[in-house]
């Protein structure tokens, strides 16, 4: 099946994350590095470490040592999480600088603190899409737009989370769905971009918009998934791939920032059938070549 997608201005976000390093200075420095090189959107990370994890994963010590900010895993987030008060004052800079902030939210009680200060939009990550509670809470006590990302998430999972929003009549208006493959970094025949057609065949009338969320080297993929019809783009931001932390190295660093929205823009610019069929700057190149009998 093909469809004839609209197009629109792609919509990159620079997911921020934990690539701070739990020093607000850096989540400041970052946000101001994503708006220079063309993003027009940040996003964070909330979690309630001792809601989210069990006793046994809290005390557990970090999977892998050399990227751990404390003893414990449990010690390790809390390093690198930023309080409420933290997040409404990355939101208030971000006003002020003319990018629009956001965060994923893990657990009940972040999605009802970053509500409270009402962000444009608020992610469900995949590893949290089957948390009903908090999508309830998502979907009805906020009123911005849902976004969610459904990696190692089956088809099954998907059509749960989409009816849920549906029964509120939630899905059409405020829902956004990313496709995605969780892994860091994952490989390009693992990303699987037509992912994104059964994503358009099965909810293109039911949900509000479509994206991909990738986690892949490079930015070639990417511009194929706006292609493919994917309105949102999101991909991990940092300065340094060298950083200490999990996720630095599956991210985009500045110059790789510019080069991503500065092709989405073109891809964008391309977009379209011709107006003419012989165009003005071909007329002059058909007047002086094309062969006339």
């Amino acid at each position: 099946m093909s469809f004839n997608f609209d197009y629109q201005v792609p919509k990159v976000i620079a997911e921020i994350g934990c690539n701070h390093m739990g020093q607000f200075e850096i989540a400041k420095e970052l946000i101001d590095l994503a708006k220079q090189n063309g993003a027009k959107y940040v996003k964070f990370q909330k979690r309630n470490n001792k809601e989210l994890l069990t006793v046994e994963q809290y005390n557990a010590p970090h999977p892998v040592p050399v990227n751990s900010y404390g003893d414990t895993y449990g010690a390790h987030r809390e390093f690198l999480e930023f309080t409420k008060e933290q997040h409404k004052e990355l939101k208030v800079y971000c006003d002020s600088i003319g990018i629009s902030y956001s965060t994923s939210v893990w657990d009940v009680t972040s999605a009802k603190e970053m509500i409270s200060f009402k962000p444009e939009f608020l992610k469900v990550p995949s590893a949290c899409n089957n948390n009903f509670d908090m999508l309830k809470v998502l979907r009805d006590e906020y009123k911005g737009q849902v976004q969610l990302s459904i990696g190692m998430t089956s088809k099954e999972e998907v059509e749960e989370i989409v009816k849920f929003f549906e029964e509120s009549n939630q899905a059409k208006s405020r829902l956004l769905i990313y496709s995605c493959t969780s892994g860091y970094p994952v490989p390009a025949k693992d990303v699987a971009l037509l992912e994104i057609n059964w994503l358009y065949e099965k909810y293109n009338n039911r949900v509000n918009e479509i994206g991909f969320s990738g986690h892949h080297l490079g930015t070639n993929l990417d511009i194929a998934a706006y292609t493919l019809g994917a309105r949102w783009i999101e991909r991990h931001f940092t300065k340094d791939k060298t950083w200490k932390g999990t996720d630095h190295g599956a991210s985009l660093e500045p110059n790789e920032l510019k080069n991503l929205v500065d092709g989405l823009n073109e891809t964008f610019e391309a977009l379209h059938y011709k107006k003419e069929e012989i165009l003005p700057i071909e007329q002059v190149q058909r007047d002086k070549l094309k062969n006339r009998k």
